[in-house]
């Protein structure tokens, strides 16, 4: 199962359920995403090619994250471009949630791990902006 999570025009999120399954390769970001999220089944014997990737500058103006929730629970909370609240998702053990756009902010529901992959190299404090929520706000899905 494969959920976005929207704001008008835009992606905030796209979140793939543990249970997600599907023959083959498929690509759940457009190709103008600088994170690009993809799924492969291939059966037993099924050959990639080895290869090496090309030197290809690119220019990579917005941080997209991806989550991978090894263990627990996490209540994924989503604000606009201007933080305003918008909607919460809870993501568990073994699903995958890419945040492309806009604010989000994490509460552990449980004890939790995630290994989280985004662009480098990290700019430190210019990185993001955090902000304060208050929670009596939240609701989730």
């Amino acid at each position: 199962m494969v959920e976005e999570v929207k704001f008008k025009d835009q992606k905030l999120a796209i979140i793939i359920r543990a249970n997600y399954k599907k023959e083959g390769i498929s690509f759940f970001t457009p190709g103008d995403f600088s994170q690009q999220l993809g799924y492969m089944n291939r059966p037993k014997g099924y050959v990639i090619d080895p290869h090496v990737h090309n030197l290809v500058e690119r220019k990579v103006t917005l941080t997209q994250e991806v989550l991978y929730i090894k263990s627990g629970k996490v209540r994924v909370d989503f604000f606009d471009d201007d933080r305003n609240y918008l909607e919460s998702k809870i993501v568990e053990e073994g699903d995958v949630i890419l945040l492309a756009a806009g604010g989000h902010g994490f509460e552990m529901l449980e004890n939790s791990e995630m290994i989280e992959i985004k662009q480098g190299p990290y700019c430190g404090d210019e990185d993001k902006v955090r902000f304060e929520h208050r929670q009596e706000n939240i609701n989730y899905k």
